[in-house]
């Protein structure tokens, strides 16, 4: 039986090793579904998989596309199923990782259908421009404070597509986006790696240490002409942009890095507990959770 096995949770939880050893185990390749990790301009900032860390283990979308050409939910949803199926006439298993939900969702049970309207998404677009994001947040916590709440309020795409529906359909995007219950598109196990919540702030913190040393600042400087595109309004550049603009010291970026970096995490475990099948787990040795995953398939 062909399955994909899921391994989600929030950054610096542990899993690109996880997933590497499970697709050792299991002679299975990689999908990653981390909307950041797309893109090929950016590596430090996004903690993106070394060759090493691959261990020699196909990868599919990492560096596979630019920061010119952002990746959309809906697009990647069209192209990971198609290597999906292409990877199935050949694999038993396939990993899926990630921390990007929205994403992890798009592959698995579809993006939503809920209605367009290009003059609607221009009248925000026009908005964004003249006003900032700060705006686009207001008027999102006016109409829809559920979504305000648990969504990626510095992606203003996101921000856009709630607006836009809600100016259509006159419900809350988050209301429409839960009103049907959704089966996944092929026999799917998820987990989620689970860390107590100071474990995972030390992580993250620790994880932004050795970005700083890695070149960090290096890398979002040579990023600087690119800073209004889409893919690099987020966390650990945006914040590093304001220090290189001469907005903030270098001390207070980092230390927003930090704050910012643990916001999302919240964020994306509030996400990750509305997946009702999934089987969340408490880190432990590297082999007893991949045997813990390879034994249930």
């Amino acid at each position: 039986m062909k399955k994909l096995i899921v391994i989600a949770g929030p950054t610096a939880s542990g899993k690109t090793s996880l997933a590497v050893a499970v697709a050792k185990q299991l002679k299975a390749p990689i999908i990653s579904a981390d909307s950041r990790q797309f893109y090929k301009e950016l590596s430090i900032g996004t903690a993106k998989p070394t060759k090493e860390e691959m261990q020699g283990v196909p990868h599919y979308f990492v560096d596979s596309h630019s920061i010119h050409t952002p990746l959309t939910a809906g697009q990647f949803e069209k192209e990971a199923l198609a290597k999906v199926n292409e990877l199935f006439k050949t694999n038993e298993f396939i990993v899926i990782v990630g921390g990007s939900g929205m994403f992890i969702n798009a592959l698995i049970y579809g993006t939503d259908q809920l209605p367009h309207d290009p003059k609607i998404r221009a009248f925000w677009n026009d908005k964004l421009e003249h006003y900032g994001i700060e705006y686009l947040q207001e008027e999102l916590k006016k109409v829809d404070l559920e979504y305000f709440q648990n969504s990626d309020i510095q992606n203003p795409v996101r921000i856009i597509r709630a607006l836009e529906v809600f100016e259509i359909t006159g419900t809350p995007y988050s209301q429409l986006r839960n009103q049907k219950k959704k089966t996944p598109r092929f026999p799917t196990d998820f987990y989620v790696l689970d860390h107590p919540r100071e474990v995972l702030y030390e992580r993250i913190n620790h994880r932004v240490d050795l970005m700083i040393e890695n070149g960090l600042i290096d890398e979002v400087r040579a990023n600087k002409k690119h800073q209004k595109l889409q893919p690099l309004n987020t966390v650990g550049y945006k914040e590093i942009f304001e220090y290189l603009d001469y907005n903030i010291s270098y001390e207070k970026a980092i230390e927003l890095v930090k704050q910012n970096t643990r916001r999302y995490a919240k964020r994306q475990l509030t996400w990750f507990r509305k997946i009702e099948d999934a089987q969340w787990i408490k880190p432990n040795a590297l082999d007893e959770m991949t045997q813990l995953i390879c034994k249930n398939v």
